[in-house]
């Protein structure tokens, strides 16, 4: 069977890479085309576009960049139509992926979505498109299956395939028990830092994360460096800081770590999923800050982690709150009380609980096979 699959983003670029693996046990004879990263490009995916040049963060930086989307999205649907698929596989991306489902089922395509759009906190109109215009959806986090039982859409909980990146014999790898020898580290505890994987972000917090390096000279700094941008980009902010950088070992550094300084994102599930205390961080344009915060009106949280415990489990700082002065209080905590250490040891296995078991990238597979056969 032929698979077309949309991931526009790192995080979706490992989750449909795992999805394709499965696919392949379940459909030897699968053909992908695909728009995504390297991952998916590992696992035999044709990638018509990496996603480096489709991530546009934030209200103005998509509106600046609105003729290359366009542009893209034409591309797109005009290489659907000259492969055929069996079915189109769209993976989180919301503002591209629905209006391809949409363009998908005008043209008789069977469309799987993968990684709901988090329509739960604005744009909830968008469920009636969705009824529409996808065949399949299937959700990650425990409370989005209850959310559209309300509109009478049946969706199909998988559980988090962040359970499946990150398995159980991870810290048994050797590039994480000689995490520091391969980098070259000292016997320093070591604070990571994670800002994040896109341009807009390194440039907004970045800077704040590293005014903390004097604070804690007992304490080395790690930066998790993503291969897609210019090392020139974190030069930038680097030149002079007593500062390490490690490329593409996020999960080898946060096991690593003491605390590390997250920004918002996927990232921030990843690090409670491997156990080591955080600081949420985020900041964007102030422009893209207020119309986000006119839009989103139905949520309190912005991190996944709080937003699956439903309570304030781990700190976030945003916009003017990320600040050296209220990181540092933060950190202080993280760090020295462990009072505050234990209770957010004992709210990430809560996550855990609430998260499921293992095998996400397993039953979607099943799923979308099933989807073809029916």
């Amino acid at each position: 069977m032929k698979y077309y699959i949309i991931a526009g983003e790192a995080s979706g670029d490992l989750h449909a890479a795992n999805l394709m693996k499965e696919i392949k046990l379940q459909d030897p004879e699968a053909d992908f085309r695909c728009w995504g990263g390297d991952l998916m490009e590992q696992q035999g995916g044709d990638i018509v576009k990496h996603y480096k040049d489709l991530a546009f963060m934030g209200f103005w930086e998509v509106a600046t960049n609105l003729n290359t989307i366009l542009r893209n999205m034409k591309i797109c649907k005009i290489d659907i139509l000259l492969y055929e698929p069996d079915v189109v596989v769209l993976v989180d991306y919301p503002g591209f992926n629905l209006r391809i489902a949409e363009f998908a089922k005008e043209n008789h395509f069977r469309v799987v979505y993968y990684i709901s759009p988090q329509i739960w906190a604005w744009k909830t109109g968008r469920i009636h498109k969705i009824k529409k215009v996808v065949d399949r959806m299937m959700t990650i986090l425990p409370f989005e299956k209850a959310f559209y039982a309300k509109y009478d859409y049946e969706a199909d909980y998988v559980g988090h395939p962040l359970l499946d990146a990150v398995s159980n014999d991870i810290k048994q790898r050797e590039e994480v028990i000689n995490f520091r020898s391969i980098n070259h580290l000292d016997d320093r505890p070591i604070i990571a830092l994670l800002p994040g994987s896109r341009k807009q972000e390194i440039v907004k917090i970045l800077p704040v994360m590293l005014q903390m390096i004097d604070q804690y000279p007992d304490y080395q700094f790690v930066v998790s460096v993503v291969p897609w941008l210019p090392i020139a980009l974190y030069d930038d902010f680097l030149k002079e800081k007593n500062v390490s950088t490690v490329v593409s070992q996020t999960y080898p550094l946060v096991l690593n770590a003491e605390l590390a300084l997250v920004t918002s994102g996927t990232a921030t599930l990843e690090t409670a999923i491997l156990g080591t205390p955080q600081v949420v961080c985020y900041s964007t344009s102030a422009l893209s800050y207020r119309i986000a915060k006119s839009l989103v009106m139905n949520v309190k949280y912005i991190s996944l982690v709080n937003l699956v415990l439903d309570k304030m489990a781990v700190t976030e700082l945003i916009q003017q709150d990320l600040n050296r002065n209220k990181l540092k209080v933060e950190m202080d905590k993280l760090l020295f009380d462990e009072a505050a250490k234990r209770q957010l040891s004992e709210d990430y296995q809560l996550l855990l609980e609430k998260l499921g078991n293992e095998g996400a990238s397993k039953r979607a597979a099943a799923i979308v096979v099933k989807t073809l056969n029916s």
